[in-house]
């Protein structure tokens, strides 16, 4: 089977389904490939920077509709239980994904998006038009691919983009839990070899998440035991798991996540979130990210449908511009805040100094978000 579309999504996580809502209510024929059903659990760390809001509402998405818990605290502890808090620059709210991605797709349909259940196997671009395969055995022909298909597809191999030829030493591990827990805070709790964050969303579950050090992991039996023996040595931890009950009939996991630079255009195909880059999960950014770059593509898009922007070229070298001016000091600050808190000695410096230093904080913090902005197009 062949059709011919005007904008093809790969993708149906949040980078994905906001980039769908936005093109069709602007009139623009888009499809949607996404493998898996709604609603469903992602590995996640389910905190929203506030940023998004405005854009969301204009889309006639608002969050509200979620019943989301309002987050403007944060706590940090170091491995060794010491705590330090701060308000919020810009505030956040808790939502799962299984209810965000869920509301998403739904509005998605009600603007006439076409989702398809089904797997991308190649993308080819020649003669200024894309060629999409399926293992569904179907081929859609596109004007515009959006690559929004996650951290880590057989795509990016089919691609041969760099990131994917590293072997990456993170896995993260994600589960939903009962018990007495603040409803407007954010916590990160440290431990050798990761970092763990934990909020509240919907229906006063607590999700707990935390990117893990792969080659400490693999020492241990299972997940049960590495959180008793290397978690629980941060003496929070060990009063979560201690005293929540968890949720979830066994928690999540994802493995080989890379942190390293991606490009926001390869072969011709505009990457959104994850896809185009992912930042640590210690700066609790990556759900407005993927939500914000799918309001710049989108945009552009659109300019180039209505003619403003005249070539595919100039389209694709203002969402690099656009994209790395948005994104790129945030990934730095990411990167970089990661790499000091591996080091145990740094971690301790950090720690002290921003305990004398306590207005450095929310400094830091407001490096990694963005501020909020509304509907252009």
């Amino acid at each position: 089977m062949k059709k011919r579309i005007d904008v093809l999504i790969i993708g149906g996580g949040l980078a994905g389904l906001t980039s769908a809502i936005h093109l069709s209510k602007n009139g623009i024929k888009v499809t949607l490939i996404e493998k898996s059903s709604y609603p469903r659990h992602k590995v996640c760390g389910e905190y929203v920077s506030n940023e998004i809001i405005p854009y969301l509402d204009s889309l006639g998405a608002p969050p509200e509709k979620l019943y989301p818990k309002k987050i403007d605290k944060f706590l940090f502890s170091s491995s060794n239980g010491r705590t330090l808090t701060s308000d919020l620059p810009v505030g956040g709210f808790g939502v799962s994904r299984y209810a965000l991605d869920s509301y998403l797709y739904s509005i998605a349909k009600e603007n006439g998006c076409e989702i398809i259940k089904d797997t991308v196997l190649d993308v080819v671009f020649e003669k200024d038009n894309f060629s999409v395969n399926t293992e569904q055995n179907s081929i859609l022909n596109a004007k515009i691919v959006i690559g929004a298909y996650g951290k880590r597809s057989n795509i990016d191999r089919k691609l041969a983009r760099e990131f994917i030829k590293k072997k990456s030493p993170w896995l993260a591990v994600k589960a939903h839990y009962k018990g007495d827990f603040p409803e407007d805070l954010v916590a990160l709790h440290n431990f050798k070899g990761g970092y763990c964050g934990v909020s509240k969303v919907e229906n006063d579950n607590v999700n707990v998440c935390y990117l893990a050090d792969y080659k400490t992991f693999k020492k241990y039996k299972n997940i049960k035991e590495y959180q008793e023996n290397v978690l629980s040595k941060n003496r929070h931890l060990k009063k979560l798991f201690t005293d929540f009950e968890l949720v979830f009939e066994k928690p999540l996991t994802i493995s080989q996540i890379a942190f390293d630079k991606k490009k926001a255009v390869e072969h011709h195909i505009l990457m959104t979130g994850d896809t185009a880059g992912l930042i640590h999960p210690l700066c609790g950014n990556g759900m407005a990210m993927a939500i914000r770059s799918a309001q710049i593509c989108s945009d552009l898009i659109i300019s180039y449908f209505n003619g403003t922007i005249p070539s595919r070229a100039v389209l694709e070298k203002k969402y690099a511009s656009s994209w790395n001016l948005t994104f790129k000091s945030r990934l730095r600050t990411g990167r970089l805040l990661a790499s000091l808190f591996r080091n145990e000695q740094l971690s301790k410096w950090i720690f002290n100094s921003l305990a004398i230093f306590p207005f450095l904080l929310p400094l830091i913090i407001k490096k990694t978000h963005g501020e909020p902005v509304t509907h252009t197009s």
